[in-house]
């Protein structure tokens, strides 16, 4: 929380990375709180487990679609659909990637 990110987009692909603990009066605590803290102005997070070489797949269209001018969520949602609509991809399901949020 003490670092002074100033981070238009951090990513935290590995598993439950968006989760926390909930205290009462102050709301969900982990590290996407943390990173908003330090300075993030948006993140990418996982809320539940999810399968490392299809998160990789994912963050490698993710990152694409960014560098093509595409807004941050529209770069997920392409990314998303991009790994559904692959014909004969071992990543289709949701089940493996569907926990990557954008916050």
């Amino acid at each position: 929380m003490r670092l002074d990110l100033n981070a238009d987009i951090v990513t935290l692909s590995a598993c439950q990375t968006g989760l926390g603990t909930l205290l009462a009066g102050e709301g969900v605590i982990g590290l996407s709180r943390a990173f908003f803290y330090a300075g993030a102005q948006s993140l990418v997070v996982s809320l539940w487990s999810v399968n490392d070489a299809a998160t990789a797949e994912l963050m490698k269209y993710f990152y694409t679609n960014l560098r093509a001018g595409m807004s941050r969520d529209d770069a997920l949602r392409q990314a998303k659909l991009s790994l559904i609509k692959t014909n004969g991809a071992r990543w289709q399901h949701p089940h493996f990637w569907g926990a990557i949020r954008f916050f």
